[in-house]
């Protein structure tokens, strides 16, 4: 029930006498005042009892949600379905090679430094011809917050975080991935990964 100024509702009063009506306070009109039960019309009463009678709402509410039976789902099968990604999705890490088979790495250690969660550890040696390359490259992947500085700041797009998300474990030793385990995430989803970087390429 809302209380209004008189001084605003002049004219409304005189338009419409039936829904305001002076409170106890004389400065101020009711808009809407409830009616008591001496007060009811027969109207009021008819109204009422179809409402109550027929369900109004409870049919209201179900053409509703019968409406919604014949329009496209706005879910999806998973897992037997499932929905696009987003070129920028960062799902599992992954390390990648070169068309040669030639690791890209270069032992940078850009990734490892720029990791807010230190989730990454590098060690390299180099090798004969000069070149740096890592003998141990290991993420933590319980530590790990997906944020994807490491593939922001790799030069050789080396590390990336690929398109799969589905990588649950049973144990925690799983989630700790040496480089063996990055390779071979590179070498499977290479032409997916490839994919992303050309659609994203023009943004980086």
């Amino acid at each position: 029930m809302s209380l209004m100024l008189p001084s605003r509702f002049a004219k409304l009063k005189s338009i419409a006498p039936k829904i305001l009506a002076v409170s106890s306070r004389s400065k101020y009109y009711v808009v809407n005042p409830q009616k008591t039960q001496d007060e009811l019309s027969w109207q009021d009463i008819r109204e009422r009892a179809v409402t109550s009678l027929f369900f109004q709402e409870l049919i209201r509410g179900l053409g509703v949600t019968l409406s919604y039976y014949f329009r496209e789902p706005a879910t999806i099968n998973y897992p037997f379905e499932k929905g696009p990604l987003s070129p920028r999705f960062r799902g599992e890490h992954a390390l990648r090679r070169y068309p040669s088979g030639e690791e890209r790495c270069i032992a940078c250690k850009l990734c490892e430094a720029i990791c807010p969660a230190q989730a990454i550890t590098i060690e390299a040696e180099e090798r004969s011809d000069g070149s740096r390359r890592t003998t141990r490259y290991d993420i933590d992947m319980t530590k790990c917050i997906y944020c994807g500085f490491c593939q922001e700041a790799c030069p050789v797009d080396a590390i990336v975080e690929g398109p799969n998300f589905e990588f649950s474990t049973e144990t925690h030793e799983e989630m700790l991935y040496n480089k063996e385990k990055l390779l071979n995430n590179g070498d499977k989803w290479e032409s997916e990964i490839a994919s992303n970087l050309h659609a994203d390429h023009l943004y980086r």
